[in-house]
């Protein structure tokens, strides 16, 4: 089945949630590799055995999975490795001890679950491996009674270690090396035994110095006293390595010679794992396991979009026995995209053997292929349009199309010209239905309708609307068509009814009055379906905005009614120095004053005023003399007169 279809119709989802059952990554595996079947026999008996599955479920009895964890790599060293590790053989032994319990799980529920039951029956009851494991290795390491010589070997290292023990002991406690001791413990370095020695004192003692501490106020020494027992522990520790590794190659060629029984065991494990995953999902969506044909009918009731779970408006549907194709009308976010998917993701899942959310009698067919082009597909990086999108893949869908396809196609004929989309709309449906398939459109033309309506072998349903409370229900109704009622939506979600009105004009060609639907109830009220995100967003840059305005307005009026004007002498107090007003005053309350040829800006409440401008300079004194410099005045006169290259003025406030 093609993955452009299962992708649309979101069947990667229903995968996931199947995933998330599973106990192992194995089963987790098997989970992500569903696909959906067109073998009638196979299909019935992955059915089956999901529904069996729930039924040892439901008897409360907890089934013996195994999580399997690791036993992957462990199988991949077999015959590659001389001999596995305690650690790895335990984890053998667990799976082993899983398979056996689940083989005696199954056999007594045979009668309940003979399919699921069965598959016990090709497993091993290893229990001479696992005897033999649980004999060898406790608690990950080599037990000293997994052979005579072993028990022998650490009994004498036992002995040889508490000789070392005393030895060190008598030094540590002996009077004649209690000053030159740092401290009277011992300590293992490079694998020998040590007593910390003063450095002073390092020839006091009979014995090699093997360490020295990160000051150098200590050595570490072995002393000579203990150093044959420490050969012959050594040699000893040897032999005990020899004698494990010949114990875990004995256990690991044993666990080799029943790989391939392990194996179907490991295999088996994952499947039960795999169909119990099933029987959860089922469980969790109430789903129940639908009946399958070989005429391509479909018949849903009570169905549920599995995503959607109990929030679904049950769906009843039909197609396939007195029609094959089906168009749906109806307003937007009415419930018609639902309904489609619905359909098909049913189909694509009863087909790979998974329940669906639904009530019994529900009936799917068998369909080799689902062919299906919902949502606009558009593309920016592939500079594919709307229509564009819908084309290419309806396309390859006029190319797919047969007798055992289930076609489903979402707003057919839209994303162009109205009149040109409804004829291809039109010529398309004529030649799917040539080809034989089960065919299921949404539409907004009411043209398609009326061709639906006249042709045999086509149905219209719609998906109702209350026109009471101008909403919709999401339920379908087969048999009738319906109507967009992009108008009184449109009322519904308080659009002014003078542009209502004109837009029905312009439609029909008609006048028709619409009012504002009246509010009886609390339950009667419009809810506030509008786009407050645009509103809010609006109303807080307006606000911006007015405060800018009304704080400009504010700089200008302190501006204008400042008693200051440039060119008046000013007293500034804190420098107890004149000054010339070179610039008003500013929003922050300062005022930009020339003195000494500077540029300063001054706070109005050190300036006092001293001189006016009028009684310092004639009328039309040009204060550029004043309060500009020489060279600027020559700038400034220039480029009124031209444009000079690279020449510039800059204006100085300090």
């Amino acid at each position: 089945m093609n993955q452009t279809s299962l992708e649309i119709l979101e069947f990667n989802e229903i995968k996931r949630m199947l995933e998330s059952f599973t106990l192992s990554t194995l089963g987790r595996n098997l989970a992500a590799q569903i696909a959906p079947e067109t073998d009638a026999m196979i299909i019935d008996n992955r059915l089956n055995e999901t529904l069996e599955a729930r039924r040892l479920l439901d008897k409360g009895s907890g089934v013996p999975l195994s999580s399997l964890n690791g036993i992957e790599k462990i199988m991949e060293r077999l015959d590659k490795t001389s001999a596995l590790q305690p650690e790895e053989l335990w984890t053998l032994r667990d799976m082993l001890t899983g398979a056996a319990r689940m083989i005696r799980y199954m056999s007594e529920r045979i009668m309940i679950a003979p399919t699921v039951a069965a598959y016990a029956s090709s497993m091993f009851d290893l229990s001479d491996l696992v005897s033999e494991i649980e004999r060898c290795i406790l608690d990950n390491r080599v037990d000293d009674k997994a052979s005579s010589e072993l028990s022998r070997i650490r009994k004498r290292m036992a002995i040889v270690e508490d000789r070392i023990e005393s030895k060190l002991n008598s030094i540590l406690h002996s009077p004649a090396y209690k000053d030159i001791l740092q401290e009277a413990v011992v300590s293992i370095r490079g694998g020998s035994y040590v007593i910390p020695i003063k450095r002073e004192h390092k020839r006091s003692m009979d014995g090699a110095v093997l360490d020295v501490s990160s000051s150098g106020s200590t050595v570490f020494v072995e002393p000579s006293a203990i150093r044959a027992l420490k050969s012959e522990l050594d040699l000893l520790k040897a032999e005990e390595e020899k004698e494990v590794f010949k114990i875990l190659s004995y256990l690991t060629g044993m666990a080799e010679s029943y790989k391939k029984e392990i194996l179907i065991n490991i295999q088996t494990m994952a499947h039960y794992d795999f169909v119990f995953a099933k029987a959860k999902l089922a469980n969790s969506m109430q789903a129940v396991r639908p009946m399958i044909n070989l005429d391509h009918r479909i018949v849903i009731r009570e169905g549920r979009h599995p995503l959607l779970g109990q929030k679904a408006v049950p769906l009843n549907f039909a197609i396939g026995e007195d029609y094959r194709a089906l168009v749906i009308t109806g307003p937007n976010t009415g419930g018609k995209t639902v309904v489609l998917k619905t359909v098909g993701l049913f189909s694509i899942m009863a087909q790979s053997g998974l329940h669906v959310p639904a009530a019994e009698g529900t009936e799917l067919g068998i369909f080799t292929d689902v062919l299906a082009d919902i949502g606009d597909g558009q593309s920016i990086q592939q500079s594919l349009s709307t229509f564009s999108s819908h084309i290419r893949n309806i396309i390859g869908i006029l190319e797919c199309a047969g007798p055992d396809t289930l076609v489903i196609m979402d707003e057919l004929g839209t994303g162009t010209d109205p009149a040109e989309g409804m004829g291809l709309a039109v010529a398309v449906m004529e030649r799917l239905y040539t080809k034989g398939c089960i065919m299921i459109c949404t539409t907004h033309y009411s043209e398609i309708k009326e061709f639906a309506r006249i042709t045999p072998g086509f149905k219209n349903g719609c998906m109702l609307f209350d026109v009471k409370t101008l909403l919709p229900l999401y339920r379908l109704s087969i048999g009738i068509p319906g109507e967009s009622n992009a108008f009184l939506i449109s009322l519904r979600l308080g659009m002014d009814p003078q542009i209502i009105q004109r837009a029905h004009y312009i439609t029909y060609k008609e006048h028709k009055p619409y009012e504002r639907p009246v509010v009886t109830t609390e339950e009667n009220k419009p809810q506030p379906l509008m786009n407050e995100d645009i509103i809010r967003t609006h109303e807080t840059n307006k606000a911006q905005t007015q405060r800018r305005l009304e704080a400009r307005k504010k700089a200008e009026k302190q501006r204008i009614e400042s008693p200051y004007k440039v060119g008046d002498c000013v007293f500034i107090t804190s420098m107890n120095r004149t000054g010339i007003v070179c610039e008003p005053e500013n929003a922050k309350g300062e005022i930009g004053v020339m003195v000494m040829k500077k540029r300063l800006m001054v706070s109005k409440k050190r300036i006092r005023p001293f001189i006016d401008g009028k009684d310092l300079y004639p009328e039309d004194y040009d204060l550029d003399i004043v309060l500009e410099s020489k060279e600027d005045r020559k700038k400034k006169h220039l480029m009124q007169k031209r444009h000079v290259e690279g020449l510039t003025l800059e204006h100085r406030k300090g």
